[in-house]
């Protein structure tokens, strides 16, 4: 038996909520993780005063809070995922001639981990460690677009959490949850201007044998540059590393 019970209880109900699709009630929780009703409450009060879980009380229910995606992250930024990846988005490059990048979701932002740059292509403000605001990145919206819509509104619960760079991009959560819903209809992500001004990015995500989006790929270029067979490159890529984290992409093609 476990010397610290409490931590074990506790794991075990992030382990629980990291596999639902959505925030649940507490008796779900308690049944499910086979816990006293007064445990179950005490361990999600302390794990909400951490960050860990978000109590959405109009709905009564509980999901997984920023500093679990924060852990999540950073297991993420491990060698592992880079190693995979490095490789992936070189070739990505050689095939579109635009720099391309591997971001995860840290927070509000998302945090370049794999950046790959095209011979002769204007610079850029990613760069590996560099960090941007995820709902104006394609990266981000892609990542975003994947979660649990739950999760994204305990991201995004106040006005000043939508920081603005070129005066375009969501700044409420509804124009954002517009903008992820087109983003799931459409396949991939996109940004137009919203980070750097004259450049466009198209980004898809990468997922884990959960389905949980680890990270997203992303293809970046001038306004005016040739774009076709891009789409289609990025997914390819983006769905080479799901299948190697034993995930299963999307059966919606992003290239339609």
């Amino acid at each position: 038996m476990s010397q610290v019970p409490a931590a074990t209880r506790a794991l075990r109900v992030l382990r629980f909520l990291a596999g639902q699709p959505e925030a649940v009630p507490l008796d779900r929780i308690m049944r499910a993780c086979d816990l006293p009703r007064s445990t179950t409450y005490h361990l999600l009060r302390a794990m909400v005063e951490e960050g860990f879980v978000v109590h959405l009380v109009d709905d009564h229910r509980f999901g997984l809070g920023p500093a679990a995606f924060e852990v999540g992250s950073g297991y993420a930024r491990q060698e592992p995922l880079q190693r995979l990846a490095r490789r992936p988005l070189a070739e990505l490059v050689d095939r579109i001639r635009q720099s391309a990048h591997l971001a995860i979701l840290h927070g509000r932002d998302v945090l370049y981990v794999v950046e790959e740059r095209a011979p002769g292509r204007p610079p850029l403000v990613t760069d590996v460690g560099v960090r941007l605001p995820a709902h104006l990145t394609a990266s981000g919206r892609a990542i975003l677009a994947s979660l649990p819509a739950p999760q994204v509104r305990a991201l995004y619960g106040t006005p000043s959490d939508f920081v603005d760079r070129t005066g375009r991009g969501p700044r409420t959560l509804s124009a954002l949850r517009t903008v992820l819903s087109e983003t799931r209809q459409r396949g991939y992500a996109v940004e137009d201007g919203e980070v750097t001004t004259g450049l466009a990015s198209v980004a898809v995500p990468v997922l884990d044998h959960n389905q949980h989006p680890v990270a997203a790929v992303a293809a970046t270029f001038p306004l005016e540059s040739q774009t076709a067979g891009l789409r289609e490159a990025v997914a390819r890529t983006a769905y080479q590393l799901t299948h190697r984290l034993g995930g299963t992409p999307p059966s919606r093609s992003a290239a339609s």
